[in-house]
């Protein structure tokens, strides 16, 4: 990707959404709604875990088998979305905001997941990223590519 304004401010990078079945939910939204296959294949041959459908080139959608419910394991409760239609929303930003929103969540004694490393997005492998609640017991993650 060219466009270097995307490196600089807050972008939406990708919504998980549970689904019954992510194979009949990609022509769902490949078909009724006109949005790009992403991983779909490798999902079919089991190389990938979930496909994807693209937004745009900065936005994704996951579709994540609910029969996966059982791994979300990132935060203490977050199987039990399953069956709600978002699991978590992430959030793609600079390094230097996403060190600043990690700082603030601290700060304000919001529990936080360690850092993990080369998650795939919507824009390939993330460099870091990490996942939190909000007061309303919302999943959010948030990364940067940079």
């Amino acid at each position: 990707m060219t466009d270097h304004t995307t490196h600089h401010s807050a972008r939406l990078d990708h919504i998980v959404l549970w689904v019954r079945d992510p194979v009949t939910a990609a022509g769902f939204y490949e078909k009724a709604v006109g949005l790009e296959p992403v991983r779909l294949t490798d999902y079919a041959v089991g190389e990938a875990p979930f496909p994807s459908v693209r937004v745009n080139e900065e936005t994704i959608l996951d579709l994540m088998p609910v029969a996966k419910a059982e791994r979300m394991s990132m935060l203490p409760g977050a199987a039990e979305s399953s069956g709600h239609p978002v699991n978590h929303v992430c959030l793609s930003l600079p390094a230097h905001d996403f060190d600043a929103l990690r700082s603030r969540l601290e700060e304000h004694a919001v529990p936080l997941t360690d850092i993990s490393h080369d998650s795939f997005g919507a824009r390939g492998l993330a460099k870091r990223s990490f996942y939190f609640r909000d007061p309303d017991g919302n999943i959010f993650e948030a990364r940067h590519y940079d």
